[in-house]
């Protein structure tokens, strides 16, 4: 693993390499497309501890720990992650750091996986915190190995800004040798207890680090200009670049950025005064752009190019006026392919019932937001980790009777752990007549299967500390807490009922582990009697991929369906039919 060598590396797996390389000694995170990789990558070496925090304020405030002891850090996550942790980051800009601590982020421009598009650049800007964007797999080694000597020369954590195209592409990177610094912990109450006078004194540091770190991006070589012809010239970054360098090549000139803040000053003013037409092509918000107008330089910028989703060499071209070469055209228009809940899925036969039910469900974000979608259609609301418990809570005190006997909150147990607790211990304190589902299936399902609080492993697999979902619930006040199982649909139904009825708040525990799983053992598929069957497509309610309907009559794909006998309980005919036989 020491040895240099040349490889093709996703752009994820090449900053777990970079982390390696500089040192790394503590990593936490917590799983966020298309983050997560990062750390799935980094666990694979021995050399660096590796661990999934419940949320992504814990795994920031962790790895700062590690940094304060003298040990280089790093943690992960998404934007919207970094919205979670922005309480600490933007205080560890006033404490600086110890050893090297770095944040990697990775925005999801096109909303691959996310709920909403947000800049993470604004995030640095705001924190007054460095960020380094690389546009391929191995500026994302280099550059990480690059962002610890930035964090402790400057005294400052910086961010590493991935986004979904740098993130899982793959180029050719070249790996180098481990060296592991080793800084002492010093006592030092006034750098690190951020109390009003302290915190006074600190900021001023801030602003002068600020304009050291400017005076740095003029002359660093992560930002570089590129001379090609002089008509139009290009200031871009990250993955953009990359789309402007296959359109372009060598005829325009371009200053890449691999510094998003600060950003140079001079560096592009001579740069400016080099070309006849200034351009800027970046992703999302203007913030080059703006900074280049501050600068009193006549650009041109979101005039030309959205402020939504993901660029393409096809977009970039088309915006210049530059014919789309075929190769970069698709010969036949690909299908739409809709997501769907996996055959099987626990959470099929709780969304079912609810929507039997006629409930207004507030939704939280898992695979179980698929929930929204027909035909299932249950859930009305989902706005970010853990808010389904908070809005309940809200929903229930202002409309009452009126729907407490008929509104729930749905949250996942990996998002419970993250940040349904309070909204929890909100309800418990001050008493609305809710009804919360935590939909338990047993994992962090939604960005690959990760281990989390309430699944008694580690990263690694071996066996952890385990939190008591009935326990932690009935601690937390109260009184009523209900396990079912979604694959009983009767189950299901009475106890949503009754719980409901209540007058008391209340959880449901739907359990039941993912049927993705590997130690998930399933039924043998199930059959059809098509003498039974009257193709009345009962069956086809709980939105089943494996359950299809032709020439009226139904059929069951046995390449998918895994015998959970969710669609048969529909079925008043007995036309679906299985073993019997319980795995």
């Amino acid at each position: 693993m020491n040895k240099n060598t040349k490889q093709l590396m996703l752009g994820n797996k090449a900053v777990a390499r970079g982390l390696y390389e500089a040192g790394v000694c503590f990593i936490s995170s917590y799983p966020g497309t298309p983050s997560t990789e990062i750390t799935e990558e980094a666990v694979k070496y021995d050399e660096i501890y590796c661990e999934w925090a419940p949320n992504e304020k814990v795994a920031m405030e962790s790895a700062f720990g590690s940094c304060l002891a003298g040990r280089r850090s790093f943690c992960a996550m998404k934007h919207v992650g970094l919205n979670v942790a922005a309480d600490p980051l933007y205080t560890m800009s006033y404490t600086g750091v110890n050893a090297g601590m770095v944040i990697g982020v990775a925005d999801d421009a096109g909303m691959h996986s996310s709920q909403n598009e947000q800049d993470s650049r604004h995030h640095a800007i705001a924190s007054k915190v460095p960020m380094l964007e690389p546009s391929d797999s191995a500026e994302a080694l280099e550059f990480t190995k690059l962002a610890y000597e930035i964090s402790e020369k400057f005294d400052t954590p910086v961010l590493i800004k991935m986004c979904t195209r740098v993130a899982h592409s793959q180029s050719v990177v070249e790996t180098g040798e481990r060296t592991v610094p080793d800084k002492p912990y010093e006592k030092n109450i006034a750098k690190y207890v951020m109390m009003p006078g302290n915190a006074r004194r600190r900021h001023p540091i801030v602003e002068e680090r600020t304009k050291a770190l400017t005076e740095y991006a003029e002359t660093s070589p992560v930002n570089r200009v590129e001379m090609g012809g002089t008509e139009i010239g290009i200031i871009t970054a990250s993955t953009s670049y990359q789309y402007v360098k296959e359109v372009f090549g060598e005829s325009v000139s371009v200053l890449k950025l691999g510094m998003a803040n600060p950003l140079p000053v001079k560096l592009i003013q001579d740069f400016a005064a080099k070309v006849d037409k200034l351009y800027v092509v970046e992703e999302l918000d203007p913030i080059i752009e703006n900074h280049v107008r501050a600068l009193g330089i006549p650009v041109t910028g979101k005039e030309l190019f959205p402020m939504v989703d993901e660029f393409s060499q096809n977009l970039v071209a088309s915006k210049f006026g530059k014919d789309i070469a075929s190769a970069y055209s698709l010969g036949e228009q690909i299908p739409a392919r809709p997501p769907v809940m996996c055959a099987g899925c626990p959470h099929r036969g709780l969304f079912y019932t609810l929507k039997k039910n006629k409930c207004t469900v507030l939704g939280d974000i898992g695979c179980y937001t698929l929930g929204a979608v027909q035909p299932l259609g249950a859930i009305e609301m989902t706005l970010c980790m853990g808010a389904s418990i908070g809005a309940l809570h809200g929903f229930n005190k202002v409309r009452g009777a009126e729907s407490e006997g008929k509104t729930v909150a749905v949250i996942g147990d990996s998002t419970f752990m993250h940040s349904g607790m309070t909204g929890l211990a909100n309800v418990a304190y001050n008493q609305s007549n809710s009804t919360i589902i935590i939909a338990d299936n047993s994992i962090t399902g939604m960005t690959g299967h990760q281990q989390n609080p309430t699944t008694g492993y580690n990263i690694k697999g071996d066996p952890a500390g385990k939190i008591d979902l009935e326990a932690l619930c009935k601690a937390m006040g109260f009184n009523r807490v209900r396990v079912v199982d979604p694959y009983d649909l009767e189950q299901c139904d009475s106890v949503l009922k009754e719980e409901l009825a209540a007058a008391e708040p209340s959880v449901i525990i739907s359990r039941r582990p993912c049927a993705l799983l590997k130690y998930v053992k399933h039924n043998p598929p199930l059959t059809v009697n098509t003498d039974n069957c009257v193709g009345c497509k009962s069956c086809m309610k709980v939105g089943c991929p494996a359950i299809s309907v032709k020439d009226k009559k139904a059929r069951i794909d046995a390449t998918l369906c895994v015998g959970c006998n969710v669609c048969s309980q529909l079925c008043r005919f007995d036309a679906l039919q299985g073993t019997g036989k319980e795995a």
